[in-house]
């Protein structure tokens, strides 16, 4: 028989790790599965010196929440660790997240934090503490196949869908993880929380990255990277020279604002040179793309990608977690994977992920995904922008 987490066994005989943050999700997916009975146990990861982000709101793990967390634990009434894993964080995701932002990437701290510190070492602290599976507050859901394995499912609340920040997990963690919440929305879960009588039910959703109390990240870049903040060339897309910056770690392809250019037509960051510290900028249909080349590729569809892929399977892809899917092509190329966008799409910065899957909305299924590691336009797209240059970059050197 089977339990409400599709695990074999009584509730009150299956122990659940809830990853708790202080915040409302966590909070409320540890009292739900409280009150059905289950052995559950919160842990909360302090993964940086939070003495500074104590007060500021918007800022997530921070002292606070800790306090918070802590709160529910005993309002409810499970055990409650808090695990240090500053120097693992700092590893894994901050040193990381200043590298891709040195090397001209937009990087999405967020996954790395999810795929190497919660789904792989809280995870791996779970089952040392005796847990059948680790339950997190994240909107998104899974679901039992046919062979007894799980599949990764978008959230019901569309708007709160976090399934682009999750796409680098493994069938293995997948089989031992829980996302109560996937099939609420976030009303509910506030509602559910207020029954509760928990002290979170209105505390206001962490926006900022955790480790940045500032709001500016570039502080954190400066100090790891400083080649990132020296300052180097704005120029248009035939090199000339039409501005300076103070450091590539200010821009992101597809920007607009700040550029401190004085143009005729609309400027946009196209790419970022890490080597040269260049900055290129042009029109917007400059930002076009159609071909994505990915690395750290990870499958979670059916079977095993090199034997599905053939000469290529239809998908759906999400370049940036607040864009839509869109149709296209996955391929085996050179070793490697890219994707081929059939509509193109603009924007697309190295360093984000490019997240597969098998539908365009609703509750469809995540087929995995991989980081961008560069984008490019096809030839009848790089025709299509030609006229539009010109003209631009005579308005631009005058």
């Amino acid at each position: 028989m089977l339990n409400s987490l599709d695990l074999e066994g009584r509730p009150e005989d299956t122990r659940i790790v809830v990853a708790m943050s202080g915040g409302v999700d966590s909070s409320v997916t540890a009292a739900l599965l409280k009150s059905q009975g289950y052995d559950v146990v919160g842990i909360t990861l302090q993964l940086y010196d939070h003495g500074a982000a104590t007060h500021r709101k918007g800022a997530c793990c921070a002292g606070r929440d800790i306090h918070d967390a802590r709160n529910v634990t005993e309002r409810i009434g499970i055990p409650h660790y808090v695990l240090d894993y500053e120097s693992r964080f700092k590893q894994s995701v901050i040193d990381n997240f200043a590298d891709s932002y040195a090397l001209g990437e937009t990087p999405v701290p967020c996954i790395e934090c999810n795929r190497s510190v919660k789904f792989r070492d809280l995870l791996a602290t779970a089952r040392e503490l005796g847990a059948q599976a680790l339950a997190t507050g994240h909107y998104v859901a899974s679901r039992r196949l046919a062979d007894g394995s799980r599949s990764l499912v978008c959230a019901a609340d569309a708007d709160r869908d976090q399934s682009y920040f999750l796409f680098a997990t493994t069938r293995e963690q997948l089989d031992f993880l829980r996302f109560p919440l996937g099939d609420m929305t976030k009303p509910q879960t506030r509602e559910l929380a207020r029954r509760f009588d928990l002290e979170v039910a209105d505390k206001q959703d962490s926006q900022d990255i955790c480790f940045v109390p500032t709001g500016r990240y570039t502080d954190i870049i400066g100090r790891l990277k400083p080649n990132a903040i020296a300052p180097g060339d704005i120029v248009d897309l035939d090199g000339h020279v039409i501005g300076q910056h103070q450091g590539i770690v200010h821009f992101t392809v597809g920007q607009r604002k700040g550029l401190g250019i004085a143009s005729g037509s609309p400027l946009y960051v196209v790419k970022l040179d890490a080597a040269t510290r260049r900055v290129v900028v042009g029109p917007r249909e400059a930002l076009r793309m159609d071909r994505i080349a990915l690395r750290d590729v990870n499958w979670i569809g059916d079977g095993a990608l090199d034997r599905v892929i053939g000469e290529g399977i239809e998908i759906y892809v999400r370049v940036r977690s607040t864009r839509a899917p869109q149709p296209a092509w996955l391929r085996a190329v050179d070793g490697g994977y890219e994707v081929e966008l059939v509509a193109g799409e603009e924007g697309v910065s190295p360093g984000q992920a490019c997240v597969f899957y098998d539908a365009p909305s609703g509750q469809a299924r995540v087929l995995g995904g991989g980081f961008i590691r560069s984008a490019s336009a096809s030839r009848a797209t790089r025709a299509a922008t030609r006229d539009a240059l010109a003209p631009l970059a005579e308005a631009v050197r005058g």
